[in-house]
């Protein structure tokens, strides 16, 4: 057992973690996270749902008809600085001399496709207007043109864009200059997450830019607002530091900084479910900050939303009337079996093996902690190579089957059965989330008894030129959201659009 000083353990206080979570990381750091087991990739008619448009004009219709009593919100987990998406550029003006070396023999010598993809489609940026008009009469050749952009688009006495959160940059050409993601955000919620003529939106946000985004927030929502008839009410919250993990050396006790104090770091994306907890709707959207559309795509893209809604309300509607006849009737077998049979029919449940073979009173049990727990639809595009997790079946350590989105950090690729598996899934899980966060009662589930906390992630990194062992929490649509019912659909791949490098805004779904 460590030994905290009463330094550490004021250290602790004022981040609002307590001695025993700490334990409980080293532990994990000392017991190891498993692999996942995968099944198989879940596939269409096999764990993914493929809605016909028939069926999917009745679902909008049924969302359209049901949600003018509802309240529905929009999550955007927004706090990621841009400064990944110029990697490549950064890299670029640091290695790149425009006097001593001509741009064509850079790319030669350094194979730099990034720059010369940016270089080549310039004029398309949304922001390549300002810029050409700031450096005016700064360059004589493609090279030094490059460069004194590049330059300026990301230094501190240009425009600064390395420092940008992700969600004010601007991503799209339109009549009146350019559009932000934060924009973007706006009239999507206007197609889909507005009642009585009122959408609500929370952005997940870091400190260094709450002003950034509310100077943004000022100018956007009242044309926004005027364009789309909505009345829009913003929030934001940050990443709690109660939620940072405690890093740890290779021996596995706490790394500590050159002042001797405790190094903690942030618990990844997985920490917001404590931000998405504090929340309360009946239907909650969750997409990323970056994956946004162009104008001429909202339309396809709001009726995708709307679809998902439609189905996660008539799922939770035929749940509700099951948990409450658990609840409160005297139940017969043959209720039994037809509760048991739309678990595994429409919310993917896969009773143990053992079920059959309990008395009623324990089945029914088991089926009201089955059914009684939050909702997800979560949208599933067809894999076009993209990096990330997807969507599979997967058997945990006491061989209870469950639908899951999994990353390739979580499986064990040296296994060729698992690694073919992942490799040959189908679908691609683009963040495109519809949850339903209330029980039968009306009551809002607590997210965090359904966080699975064996899902998490160990990486090594470097501090001080030191080596240690970070912990990153459960990601918030993988063990973090373990527990809830699952439900895949596939959706049309237009409505999946990350922007995780600047070159990406060069794709034609960005372009306007």
């Amino acid at each position: 057992m460590i030994d905290f000083s009463e330094k550490d353990i004021a250290q602790l206080e004022r981040k609002g973690i307590s001695k025993e979570k700490v334990y409980q990381q080293i532990e994990t750091f000392e017991e190891g996270i498993p692999f996942v087991t995968l099944k198989k990739a879940a596939v269409v008619n096999d764990g993914i749902q493929k809605i016909e448009e028939g069926e999917g004009q009745e679902l909008i219709s049924f969302f359209e008809r049901v949600t003018t009593r509802k309240k529905l919100l929009k999550f955007v987990p927004a706090s990621g600085a841009a400064s990944r998406m110029f990697k490549a550029m950064f890299n670029f003006i640091e290695a790149y001399d425009p006097k001593s070396e001509v741009l064509s023999d850079y790319v030669d010598r350094t194979s730099d496709t990034a720059v010369q993809q940016f270089v080549g489609g310039m004029e398309n940026f949304p922001f390549y207007r300002e810029i050409m008009q700031r450096i005016e009469g700064k360059h004589a050749n493609a090279g030094e043109l490059a460069h004194a952009f590049i330059k300026e688009m990301l230094s501190e006495e240009g425009m600064n864009f390395g420092f940008y959160p992700k969600g004010l940059l601007p991503f799209h050409q339109c009549k009146r200059g350019s559009a932000t993601p934060f924009k973007e955000h706006l009239k999507e919620a206007a197609l889909y997450a507005k009642t009585t003529g009122q959408a609500h939106l929370h952005f997940t946000i870091s400190p260094q830019h709450e002003q950034m985004f509310k100077k943004e927030e000022a100018i956007s929502v009242p044309r926004i607002s005027q364009k789309t008839d909505t009345a829009f009410e913003v929030s934001y919250s940050f990443q709690k530091t109660s939620t940072d993990t405690i890093a740890v050396n290779n021996d596995n006790t706490p790394f500590r900084n050159a002042d001797g104090t405790l190094l903690f770091r942030p618990g990844g994306h997985g920490a917001l479910i404590e931000n998405l907890d504090e929340q309360d709707a009946d239907v909650i959207f969750i997409k990323n900050i970056d994956n946004v559309v162009v104008d001429e795509n909202l339309e396809t893209v709001g009726n995708s939303k709307k679809m998902l809604a439609g189905l996660l309300l008539k799922v939770q509607d035929e749940a509700f009337k099951f948990a409450k006849k658990l609840d409160s009737e005297e139940v017969d077998s043959s209720l039994l079996q037809e509760c048991a049979q739309f678990l595994q029919d429409r919310l993917n449940v896969r009773l143990p093996d053992e079920f059959t073979s309990l008395s009623d009173s324990k089945k029914r049990v088991m089926l009201m902690d089955k059914i009684d727990r939050p909702i997800r639809v979560c949208g599933m595009v067809k894999n076009e190579g993209e990096p990330g997790g997807g969507p599979f079946w997967i058997s945990n350590a006491q061989g209870h089957v469950s639908l899951q989105i999994i990353e390739s950090a979580q499986v064990n690729t040296s296994e060729p059965e698992q690694e073919s598996i992942f490799k040959n899934s189908t679908h691609f899980n683009p963040v495109d989330l519809i949850c339903g966060i209330r029980n039968h009662k009306g009551e809002k589930y607590d997210l965090l008894n359904y966080v699975d906390k064996k899902q998490g992630f160990i990486t090594d990194k470097t501090k001080d030129g030191k080596e240690l062992k970070a912990l990153e929490l459960p990601g918030l649509w993988n063990g973090a959201m373990a527990y809830w019912n699952t439900i895949f659909v596939e959706v049309p791949l237009v409505t999946f659009n990350p922007v995780k490098t600047v070159n990406d805004l060069l794709k034609s779904s960005h372009q306007a």
